[in-house]
């Protein structure tokens, strides 16, 4: 009777969760550049990217998280999916996601004590993990046949090779615009 409406609580949660791990990422990062900055723009950058960051990971993503495995547990086991090979892989992919999710958990808590231990490029690639894990999650939950998601494995694979390429793309273009910004 209810399985419907959790699964559409389910689907709107995974979407906030994923919403909250993009952002408070790019938030790190923001913290993280403003570490170069003179005082007081520095200072001012630090505390509002803080405040954001509590806000957004407290109001938005933990509960997020909290709602969609609750929903999913739910969902599985009255679908009977705990039965099946391919929600095994997806378990597999869901448990790196809460990992991601707890490292992000480490990350938001060093920043808040004012611990910087990570680049803005180590945290642009790191923010990336996120979005493969989507792919990973989205493809064999929907494909479902061992054939057919290994074809979205080998898909993923590139894709991350891709996006490291991007990335150092970015960063190579953003040092040699700082190199010239102070000739």
């Amino acid at each position: 009777m209810y399985y419907d409406y959790i699964k559409a609580l389910h689907i709107i949660f995974v979407i906030t969760w994923f919403a909250g791990l993009f952002y408070i990422v790019r938030l790190f990062i923001y913290h993280a550049e403003a570490e170069k900055k003179p005082e007081p723009e520095k200072s001012i950058l630090q505390t509002q990217y803080k405040l954001m960051e509590k806000r957004l990971w407290y109001i938005i993503t933990w509960p997020s998280m909290i709602i969609t495995v609750i929903a999913g547990t739910y969902l599985m086991i009255e679908g009977g999916w705990y039965k099946m090979g391919w929600m095994h892989v997806k378990l597999v992919f869901i448990v790196l996601l809460i990992l991601y999710h707890l490292g992000c958990h480490r990350i938001f808590l060093q920043l808040k004590d004012d611990i910087i231990k990570y680049s803005s490029i180590k945290l642009r690639i790191w923010n990336e993990v996120s979005t493969l894990l989507l792919f990973a999650i989205v493809f064999v939950a929907v494909l479902k046949s061992v054939s057919d998601w290994a074809y979205g494995v080998v898909g993923l694979i590139i894709l991350a090779g891709i996006m490291m390429v991007a990335i150092k793309m970015y960063k190579k273009n953003r040092e040699s615009g700082e190199n010239k910004n102070k000739e």
